[in-house]
């Protein structure tokens, strides 16, 4: 299977750029020594010059024929021991996978690679100093990405989903007892009374809207001969008077006995909620019945869906509060991983034991996914990526090779015109 993904493309360009370099040399150095043969005669420095081209020759094309040797056969001619990657590329992958496996994919090495990463102070320090750039196309993405997913699932079947998956859960739960200790420790610290303010005022507001009924419902229970006379009136007034009194007494004044009197009855309410067998049955019971009303079934499909819908709008608009309000929270996070030891310590454990469990699970199926990945690769692609990689480097090679050459060429001329 050829690959032909550009993935190597500008390597391979500098590659070939620096071998026409290497050739150039390796021929300029043929020329060299075709003109120094002709003109040996005439003066010692052309047998320097031809002894430095001859041997640089000699050292370019053998380093041409090792260098060309590896990645295909020279000039064509299939010579033994030549192309060595293209024929020997499945042995590569198995070799390629198994220093992988053995320097670099152990529990030890990751362990110990990890050990040295602060992964914490790192998180920390891009969500605080990223201002726009990468953190914003980080955020703009993951709020796309989040639309995206809300808007691909199914909008019935994820509400049915969360519907039953929240009703597991909830049905799992002693309400009672939970309901008893809420309201217990409520009581203990006084954050009823700010709830029974409320319910105060609103049942005299309720009262005032409906004055009228209760004064008909008064008049309609009076005998006729409290309606002939008239004190039908008289005594409605009097009852909605003394209410609106004993509400308004109830609310202004936080030590009235009324109160005492609510207090002492949700204490008895909250103890009946905790050890009360009955009432803990009640109120499982109710819990039940809600769970299974369809009622309930179908308001929270227009909850979800409108949550669903909010959630999408405000992800796709970069007006919305959503944006500033995520942007605040990873910079308070940030903060708070650059800030906070023990938050650091406790991160960095969890991304260490990761990364050794994900290693110690899955580094051989990498491994095998590495090996069986470049065996699919036909020869082509295999000595494209390495030469790609490496092509450069051994270019210079002959470049180097049949500088020295010349060198030692010239050397050895020198040895044996002085002896």
């Amino acid at each position: 299977m050829r690959d032909n993904r550009p993935i190597v493309g500008s390597s391979l360009d500098q590659t070939r750029q620096i071998r026409r370099t290497a050739t150039g040399l390796l021929l300029a150095m043929a020329g060299v020594f075709v003109v120094a043969e002709i003109n040996l005669d005439i003066h010692p420095f052309w047998g320097y010059l031809h002894a430095f081209a001859e041997a640089a020759m000699v050292g370019g094309l053998a380093d041409w024929f090792a260098v060309t040797a590896l990645f295909r056969h020279p000039l064509g001619v299939p010579i033994p021991h030549t192309a060595i990657i293209p024929r020997k590329k499945d042995r590569i992958a198995d070799t390629m996978a198994q220093f992988l496996r053995a320097n670099f994919l152990t529990p030890s090495v990751v362990a110990r690679r990890m050990r040295r990463m602060n992964v914490a102070a790192n998180a920390g320090e891009f969500l605080v100093n990223r201002e726009g750039g990468e953190r914003s196309r980080f955020m703009g993405g993951g709020a796309e990405l989040a639309a995206e997913v809300l808007e691909s699932l199914d909008p019935e079947r994820l509400g049915l989903r969360v519907r039953a998956g929240l009703a597991s859960q909830l049905s799992r739960i002693e309400l009672a007892p939970l309901l008893g200790n809420l309201l217990e420790n409520l009581i203990a610290d006084g954050r009823h009374r700010p709830l029974l303010d409320g319910l105060i005022r609103w049942a005299g507001l309720t009262l005032e809207d409906n004055e009228e009924a209760v004064r008909e419902i008064i008049r309609s229970r009076a005998n006729s001969v409290l309606r002939w006379t008239g004190l039908d009136s008289r005594i409605s007034s009097s009852v909605l008077d003394g209410v609106y009194r004993l509400l308004a007494e109830v609310l202004v004044d936080p030590d009235h006995p009324m109160r005492g009197k609510i207090d002492a009855a949700l204490i008895k309410l909250a103890t009946q909620l905790k050890t009360d067998p009955e009432m803990q049955a009640k109120v499982e019971a109710v819990k039940m019945d809600l769970l299974e009303n369809p009622a309930l079934a179908d308001w929270w499909m227009g909850v979800w869906e409108r949550m669903r819908r909010s959630l999408i709008a405000r992800a796709r608009d970069p007006n919305s509060g959503l944006g500033n309000d995520l942007r605040e929270a990873l910079r308070e996070l940030g903060k708070a991983l650059q800030d906070d030891p023990r938050l650091q310590r406790q991160i960095n454990r969890f991304a260490r034991r990761t990364a050794v469990g994900m290693t110690s699970r899955y580094g051989a199926q990498i491994v095998a996914l590495v090996s069986e990945t470049v065996k699919r690769w036909d020869a082509g692609t295999v000595t494209d990526r390495i030469e790609g990689a490496v092509g450069r480097d051994l270019q210079f090679i002959r470049i180097n090779g049949t500088l020295v050459g010349g060198l030692v060429g010239v050397t050895l001329h020198a040895i044996t015109q002085a002896f």
